[in-house]
């Protein structure tokens, strides 16, 4: 009996096998994380146990949690182990709804095949595209983050009512997502959203909100008492200046003379202006105390940025625009540099500098970059067929929107069905996370290919709650209708 009842999941079994194949030979191929430029201080934070000044300290937690065992093998093969389990939690989400949709019977034991199949399809942009192995390969937090992200929404989903402590789970949750990357704090709103569009209750709703707020005041403490701010971040201000400085005309916001230092320039047309005003020569960080991490830097870039946007609106809405848009695009560009991009796929020779070399021997263990023959060979064939475009995650977001199209009747009139009502209290989660999570970081810092990888999960799960809505619960007759029937069934029957 249990065969049987495994034989529906046999697809999806197929799909994790070889994701668990590609990366079990990546860590043959590659022993150590491919090194990102944000790698440094988040090695540096896990290793001193203390809040990175840049970017909120989540993942240096779990770094410091996996010191111990003095391992980069470990850890990338932790990390490839939560990037499976992502996948996992796509079809267990996609399956329950499928499950719940199309229950077996004598008559359509088809059935049976169709929840399991339907999911396991669902997990493949997930499991399978090269670049979601590389970015897990990464000594980067994007893959942690993607996973507790959606693992909370998970929490959400999993009941028609959460109860309180599913609501307190998707609280803490999301509380450990917005301390891996400042992109989850606003996404807090949307998971309480849901759960008053499912009905939780306010109980459910108040464990959420206080579960959230408690470890994120916490770090706040913390890192207070590093750095006397109240902050995730010392440099919360300098990424939305970049941002900004992707149109910013200081012929139109005509700034007063302290601020006139933050006009962007660019000397390299091949960099965007954003990459350029915080990391090249030209940015004007490098002529302020303290580089992007001082409070003078950072002050200034507040202000600049937001007498910016409030002087260009319309051109700031474009830029967010189109900076959206770019995940969808069939091929990946030279962009935000000729190669930035490039640092996302397993690379073909080894770089190591002496920082990181430092870095690495404090941490324990061997964390230089190798490339280990025959197995890279195998590895970077896949790389160079296995790759999802960016139009993939367009068509996902499509079909998982599509639920939310009104039906007609046969009259001609337009209404809602059923299904399409069950569409806000269950694919509008996940499906408005995964556009979030694209249209955050175009609004508030810049465009990168590593923000579009955590998307896909969420496009898919909303896509699989799209293609299975909940059945209709069967009508109970009220009390006094039920006697009705009854009486005119009597009636009914002496008549005949």
């Amino acid at each position: 009996m249990r065969v049987r009842s495994l034989l529906p999941h046999l697809p999806f079994l197929g799909v994790l096998a070889v994701a668990a194949g590609i990366r079990a030979l990546a860590v043959l191929a590659y022993p150590a994380p491919l090194w990102f430029g944000d790698s440094p201080g988040y090695l540096e934070a896990a290793v001193e146990f203390r809040p990175d000044p840049t970017r909120p300290s989540g993942y240096p937690i779990l770094l410091w949690l996996l010191k111990p065992f003095h391992s980069f093998g470990l850890m990338v093969s932790v990390q490839h182990a939560i990037g499976l389990l992502t996948g996992v939690l796509v079809y267990v989400l996609v399956w329950r709804a499928g499950r719940a949709a199309l229950p077996v019977t004598d008559e359509k034991p088809w059935r049976a095949w169709l929840p399991g199949t339907a999911a396991a399809l669902l997990t493949v942009p997930v499991l399978v595209p090269v670049h979601q192995v590389a970015l897990e390969h990464m000594l980067m937090s994007d893959s942690l983050f993607a996973f507790l992200l959606l693992a909370a929404v998970a929490a959400v989903l999993w009941r028609r009512r959460p109860a309180w402590w599913l609501g307190a789970l998707a609280g803490v949750l999301t509380a450990c997502a917005t301390l891996t990357r400042t992109a989850g704090l606003p996404l807090i709103a949307l998971i309480l959203l849901a759960m008053l569009l499912r009905r939780a209750g306010w109980r459910a709703c108040a464990a959420a909100a206080v579960a959230f707020v408690l470890p994120v005041a916490g770090y706040l403490a913390w890192f207070h008492a590093e750095y006397g701010q109240y902050k995730l971040a010392k440099a919360d201000q300098v990424f939305l200046y970049g941002r900004t400085a992707a149109f910013a005309d200081c012929r139109v916001i005509r700034p007063r003379p302290e601020l006139a230092v933050m006009c962007p320039k660019r000397s390299d047309p091949r960099i965007s202006r954003s990459f350029s005003v915080m990391w090249t020569p030209d940015s004007p960080f490098r002529r302020i105390p303290g580089w992007v991490y001082g409070e003078e830097g950072n002050r200034l870039a507040g202000e600049f940025a937001w007498a910016a946007i409030k002087a260009q609106p319309v051109d700031y809405a474009e830029v967010v625009v189109r900076d959206t848009l770019r995940a969808f695009a069939w091929h990946r560009q030279a962009y935000p540099t000729p190669w930035t991009w490039l640092q996302y796929e397993f690379p073909e020779g080894e770089a190591w500098s002496d920082r990181q070399a430092r870095l690495a021997e404090r941490y324990g263990g061997d964390g230089e970059t190798r490339v280990v023959r025959p197995w890279a060979g195998p590895v970077l064939a896949y790389q160079d067929h296995v790759v999802m475009p960016g139009t993939i995650l367009g068509v996902l977001l499509l079909g998982g929107l599509a639920g939310a199209v009104p039906h007609a009747r046969s009259n001609g009139r337009w209404r809602l069905a059923r299904p399409v009502r069950h569409w806000t209290s269950g694919a509008l989660l996940p499906w408005g996370t995964g556009l979030a999570l694209l249209v955050i970081p175009a609004a508030t810092a810049d465009f990168d290919y590593r923000y579009v990888m955590p998307a896909v999960p969420f496009a898919c799960v909303a896509l699989g709650l799209a293609l299975f809505p909940p059945l209709r619960p069967p009508r109970v007759p009220a009390p006094r209708e039920e006697a009705g029937l009854a009486s005119r069934a009597k009636i009914e029957a002496e008549s005949g």
